[in-house]
């Protein structure tokens, strides 16, 4: 199970693209919408998710949880409770944690980042406390995997595709769609 957490002022593309292609590679991923299934994006789209955050089930089933970023989204992300204790599991159990654009700041406020490689939308980089900041489009260190914002999206979502099915499965993907950058 893959939970990607919405909540309003979300940015659009940070959490569609991630849902859409876990989705064809197979993957179950959940929308669990943050203050109900109705969540409306930074451009004020409108998405029903799957499920509300509260109803998210925290077990050994659980592969990953999914943030993405936008304005205010990350920081309604960050003042909600359940997306708290689900990202405490993850790092409690070892489970993994993907992040892009503003959200990975929700990582490094939390001293989760310290001493790893991470990254995330230009001007958030004093969030993360303790990280080796990389000016690069997509980071992965352990069970962290971040990202610079919306315009890496697809090689975003095709690391975390990677990293739950293999690169065989992103390479397929990404060409189903016509991404070149694999």
């Amino acid at each position: 199970m893959i939970y990607l957490f919405l909540a309003d002022g979300f940015e659009e593309i940070e959490a569609l693209a991630p849902v859409d292609l876990l989705r064809r590679a197979g993957k179950q991923v959940l929308i669990a919408g943050v203050g109900g299934k109705e969540v409306v994006s930074t451009r004020n789209i409108r998405i029903i998710a799957d499920i509300e955050a509260s109803e998210i089930a925290l077990n050994n089933e659980l592969k990953m949880i999914i943030l993405p970023g936008g304005m205010p989204g990350t920081n309604n992300l960050e003042a909600c409770e359940k997306v708290i204790e689900a990202i405490k599991y993850c790092a409690e159990n070892n489970i993994y944690i993907a992040s892009i654009c503003a959200a990975p700041s929700i990582l490094g406020k939390m001293g989760l980042l310290k001493g790893r490689r991470a990254t995330c939308y230009p001007g958030y980089e004093k969030f993360l406390e303790g990280a080796k900041v990389c000016n690069t489009g997509v980071v992965a260190d352990g069970k962290y995997i971040t990202a610079m914002g919306a315009g890496k999206s697809v090689a975003f979502a095709l690391r975390l595709i990677e990293t739950l099915c293999g690169s065989d499965k992103a390479k397929e993907i990404g060409h189903s769609i016509c991404y070149e950058e694999i």
